[in-house]
């Protein structure tokens, strides 16, 4: 299976970085993992929706030159679906069975996500309804993208 995670920014913090390595190392034995950085717009604090409109097309524009007709796109939106971990896994699990080898989350910037690409997914994920540092979840999408091959697997994981 290969998985990659489109998101928009860097991650500055070091912590964030270093967990970020340690997922990307455990899910070596699972996957085939590429995580792909686009630039975010920088936007004024009190832009218009205008401005907002037109930064999230131009960020929509960045992870539209990676996407691929084969693949299956899951974007991560707060309007998505709310699964439990192991409901996850199995989506994971069933678009394998169903010879769909390549998955790609995008995780858009802090204004959201350009309605073509969300218009493109196939898999609309919810984490929760609450908001999170777009840095911190990447982290989270990578534990959950582990817990999912564990539990593929039936092999133990914490709790």
């Amino acid at each position: 299976m290969n998985i990659r995670i489109i998101a928009v920014g860097k991650i500055k913090e070091k912590y964030l970085t270093q967990a970020i390595l340690e997922y990307t190392k455990r899910l070596n034995a699972y996957c085939r993992l590429e995580i792909i950085e686009v630039k975010d717009e920088k936007i004024p604090e009190n832009a218009s929706e205008a401005q907002r409109r037109k930064a999230v097309e131009i960020e929509g524009g960045r992870i539209l030159s990676y996407l691929k007709d084969e693949e299956i796109l899951a974007t991560l939106e707060i309007q998505g679906d709310q699964l439990d971990s192991p409901t996850f896994a199995r989506k994971i699990e069933n678009y394998g069975i169903q010879g769909k080898s390549q998955i790609t989350f995008v995780i858009g910037g802090s204004i959201g996500l350009s309605p073509e690409i969300t218009s493109r997914s196939k898999w609309k994920c919810s984490f929760s309804k609450m908001t999170f540092p777009h840095q911190l979840f990447r982290v989270m999408l990578l534990e959950q993208i582990y817990r999912s091959f564990k539990i593929i697997r039936g092999e133990t994981y914490h709790k």
